[in-house]
């Protein structure tokens, strides 16, 4: 199986307190994501050795979750800040051809036999900031925009497109209101926070403390301030570059 994050990793963390439960793995800057054991299957419900995952940083699925590979032709890819709940399922592919006479794999009985070629899936993407309710099942190539809720046990169709900042229950899932009005929605992904790291979010802590919801004035001129704060510290991380 291969397992991509980003390139601040410092790889797996043994002796984390999750370690028990999870693949724990480090960020320069203290920061860690989960996986949890025995979480890549394949059809035959035995550990899938091919296939792409990638997961962002500060990101983690819960217990029981399981990540279905029918083979290395589709990839799930985890953004940052995704908190996943327990028992989630990804069915990356499994599909059968239901356009011929019969949908059997009649090439798993050998002696000649042959079918059609199964359908595929595009990739499977979770952006960033998503908060995911247990037990909730995700088919293939299905996209999750940043900042959605997926309630418990909801069901993401086929080829699902969210909208950013979406929340979606149900089965198949649907939309049911938005987190915040338009104008925040468009700062906060205009902001992408989840690309600073953990000592900028600890500077700035107490606008993620905020109702953002209360006022939408106040709201949008705390983003401003924070977009603000986002470039003065990209363009000091540049000059140290520079001089380094």
């Amino acid at each position: 199986m291969n397992v991509v994050t980003s390139d601040d990793s410092v790889g797996i963390l043994p002796n984390h307190p999750f370690s028990n439960h999870f693949v724990v793995i480090g960020y320069r800057d203290g920061a860690f994501s989960t996986i949890p054991k025995n979480c890549f299957r394949n059809w035959l419900d035995e550990e899938a050795t091919i296939g792409t995952f990638h997961i962002g940083r500060c990101s983690g699925l819960g217990v029981g979750s399981i990540v279905k590979y029918d083979g290395d032709a589709q990839k799930l890819v985890i953004g940052k800040n995704v908190a996943g709940g327990m028992r989630l399922k990804f069915l990356l592919n499994g599909q059968h051809e239901m356009r011929s006479i019969s949908m059997t794999m009649f090439s798993l009985y050998g002696n000649g036999l042959d079918n059609c070629v199964m359908p595929q899936y595009g990739d499977t993407v979770i952006h960033n900031d998503v908060w995911i309710g247990d037990e909730a099942m995700f088919l293939g190539g299905s996209v999750v925009e940043s900042g959605c809720v997926i309630g418990a046990r909801a069901v993401i169709p086929p080829d699902f497109r969210s909208e950013p900042y979406g929340v979606y229950v149900g089965s198949p899932a649907r939309l049911v209101r938005f987190r915040f009005s338009e104008k925040i929605r468009e700062r906060l992904l205009e902001l992408a926070w989840w690309d600073m790291p953990l000592d900028w979010i600890k500077a700035n802590n107490g606008a993620f403390l905020a109702d953002l919801t209360k006022d939408e004035g106040r709201a949008l001129e705390m983003l401003a301030e924070l977009q603000l704060a986002k470039k003065r510290a990209l363009e000091k991380t540049r000059a140290a570059a520079v001089q380094d």
